[in-house]
């Protein structure tokens, strides 16, 4: 009887250590889920940007690849998957950065709107810098 308790002990301690383990292996995997999502979220975002911006420029190398309203699509649907997952400051610029996009008109060679299209894509690396660092602290 003596030699219950101290096993009693024991299993009880190991059992406390492995809830703490699944515990602190599931924090883990939904930390790593969830950076992996941001992550698929800015790709997404940043490529329809991209891309749109190179079609309102018309530096396009043809007219091989999606047009307007399917990039405005994909941003749209990354923009909402970057709501779900992101921080304030960065859906705060991904939303400035769509509404900029929107009003982004073709350069057609005129320099205030090449002007514009500099700040917009300036609004893009910020964008691009602020969804790094909320990834990295994920």
């Amino acid at each position: 009887m003596g030699n219950v308790l101290p096993v009693a002990v024991g299993a009880a301690i190991g059992l406390v250590g492995v809830l703490l383990g699944s515990w602190f292996t599931a924090r883990r995997q939904d930390r790593l889920w969830l950076r992996e999502q941001k992550l698929k979220a800015g790709i997404g975002f940043n490529t329809a940007v991209a891309q749109l911006l190179d079609h309102l420029k018309e530096t396009r190398l043809g007219d091989v690849g999606p047009g307007a309203d399917e990039l405005a699509d994909r941003m749209q649907e990354a923009r909402s998957a970057l709501y779900l997952l992101c921080a304030d400051g960065t859906v705060d610029l991904a939303d400035s950065l769509a509404r900029r996009v929107w009003s982004t008109r073709p350069t057609d060679g005129r320099d205030d709107r090449r002007a514009e299209f500099q700040e917009t894509l300036d609004l893009l690396r910020r964008f691009t810098h602020q969804l790094r660092k909320e990834i990295a602290s994920t």
